[in-house]
């Protein structure tokens, strides 16, 4: 008999906040996936991606899951033996309502919301409120992170300088008796509160716990200690150890890496799990989520992990056997483990991959064109085509598809840039021609990817949120196009000059080149413009 995964909760967390909301049915697909793995609990991170009561502007335009939707998705984890429990916000990373009138007065600053403000508690008191409707599980996980700025806006101007762990305190203990209205047992990100028993810092170990400490949490609340960058065993230990001073009742929440870009970092993933679940066994941590989060868009198809989570899997059942998890993974899949993590898209000559920054590095600004390497060129060429050779997979083949179209874009772009302003420089009108015929090629390529990825996008999350892909990768097409127009009016005297490329070329990290770049955001890729 197969050996089962020995903790209370251990589960996924699918971010549903930064524009991609998984579709119903690709929840239930997940569902069956991790459900067949042994994994117990299925989280949703829905900042305002949820209906709540009274409040028809919470999350309109952005997807939200109506009651109906929670209610089958809950039913559905239940029926496969799973916990379905919800991760939301009660106090920051609430930005998105700040779009609407109805919601600014209740804000303190950024997105951190007005500590003491009755409507704020009443708009916590419907998000309870509709959650208890829909879900069997009496367990929320409610946020409460990276909340720096909190009592330096509008308290402010209300209170005066105040004791920021003082608001918070009063925060989370309103929060907490909302929350027993309802039976829920709370989770929250422990950093906020972390720093208050540690003197500030968030990774300082070495501090001692008073009574009156412990006695700061409410009986209902646990905290969560989320590391997704130690990468050795000691840290996550001693991080736990640490936590377990404050309060037994601790959470481990860890990251299957969906937030660098297109394409995820399984191995970062992988190598960076095995140590905190060594953590987690030796400190009898008995839950642990793992997050997938979606900064900048949502870019990265959670499926895309199915290596890390299977790894991650037997490593939690008590198997650590590289050569093992990898047959049993291909017997499982039909696919072998190792061709599955092409989709990570890092080569030789990269440890994270390039391909966002290239895909949006300007071919006339060039912000980014001193991070990428001469090689670049080459090997997404190679993954290109190692990529494609999976493409009719009858489950994941839409994967490979995309990404290996998304490898030829780069592999057409990644040293274009460069040479486009060389053969200015040197007023090389030959060497310019043929680069217009390049960038129909790159346009070509450009519009390929946009259709592969649109269908993968319509797959597994809604409509809403692909306006954002549209307006980039779209936008990105038409850059192209009139940049190759510009270079041919140039090369025919049409205009005298190209303003961008009369410019220098400048190290976006400064006089320093960091060796590993990781830079996923499109703002600070694409433009010093403001967008």
């Amino acid at each position: 008999m197969e050996n089962k995964i020995q903790y209370r909760h251990f589960g996924t967390m699918i971010d549903c906040s930064r524009n991609g909301v998984m579709k119903v049915e690709a929840v239930k697909k997940w569902i069956d996936i991790t459900s067949d793995l042994g994994y117990n609990t299925i989280s949703l991170y829905m900042e305002d991606t949820y209906e709540v009561k009274n409040n028809p502007y919470f999350g309109q335009g952005r997807g939200r899951y109506s009651k109906e939707e929670l209610k089958q998705i809950d039913a559905y984890a239940v029926s496969k033996g799973m916990e379905f429990i919800p991760c939301i916000q009660t106090l920051a990373h609430l930005f998105t309502l700040v779009y609407w009138p109805t919601y600014r007065d209740m804000f303190d600053c950024n997105d951190i919301m007005l500590v003491g403000d009755e409507r704020v508690y009443k708009l916590i008191d419907d998000m309870f409120a509709s959650l208890s409707e829909c879900i069997n599980s009496r367990h929320i996980n409610v946020g409460m992170d990276e909340a720096h700025m909190l009592g330096r806006g509008k308290y402010y101007d209300m209170h005066g300088d105040c004791d920021k762990t003082q608001i918070l305190l009063e925060h989370l203990n309103k929060v907490s008796q909302i929350a027993k209205k309802y039976g829920f047992t709370i989770s929250m990100w422990s950093d906020m509160f972390f720093r208050i028993a540690s003197g500030g810092s968030y990774y300082n170990t070495d501090f001692e716990v008073t009574d009156e400490i412990r006695s700061l949490i409410p009986d209902n609340v646990e905290l969560a200690y989320w590391d997704y960058y130690s990468n050795g065993k000691k840290c996550y230990d001693e991080m736990m150890k640490a936590h377990k001073k404050i309060t037994e009742k601790t959470w481990f929440a860890g990251g299957i890496w969906t937030w660098g870009g297109f394409s995820p970092y399984n191995k970062i993933s992988i190598n960076r799990t095995k140590a905190a679940l060594y953590g987690c066994e030796k400190n009898n941590i008995r839950d642990v989520l793992l997050t997938m989060w979606g900064d900048n868009g949502n870019d990265c198809s959670r499926f895309a992990t199915l290596p890390a989570l299977f790894y991650i899997s037997e490593i939690a059942k008590g198997n650590k056997d590289t050569k093992s998890i990898k047959q049993k993974f291909k017997e499982k899949y039909g696919i072998s483990f190792d061709r599955f993590m092409l989709l990570d898209l890092t080569t030789k000559t990269t440890v994270t991959n390039p391909s966002k920054y290239i895909l949006y590095n300007d071919l006339f600004n060039r912000r980014l064109d001193t991070a990428i390497k001469d090689e670049t060129s080459d090997e997404f060429k190679s993954l290109s085509k190692k990529l494609a050779l999976l493409r009719n997979d009858e489950n994941f083949g839409y994967l490979f598809d995309t990404m290996s179209k998304l490898c030829k874009v780069v592999s057409l772009k990644a040293d274009m840039g460069k040479r486009i302003h060389a053969a200015y420089v040197q007023k090389d009108m030959q060497t310019l021609g043929e680069l217009v015929n390049e960038c129909k090629k790159l346009t070509k390529a450009m519009k390929s990817f946009y259709e592969a990825y649109k269908d993968q996008w319509m797959r597994e999350n809604k409509g809403h949120g692909f306006d954002v892909q549209d307006i980039r990768i779209g936008g990105m097409i038409a850059r192209t196009e009139h940049c190759a127009q510009r270079i041919t009016d140039f090369i025919n005297g049409n205009i005298d000059k190209i303003e961008e490329l009369e410019d220098n070329t400048l190290n976006y990290f400064g006089d320093e080149q960091e060796d590993i770049v990781e830079l996923n955001s499109f703002n600070l890729i694409y433009t010093a413009n403001v967008l």
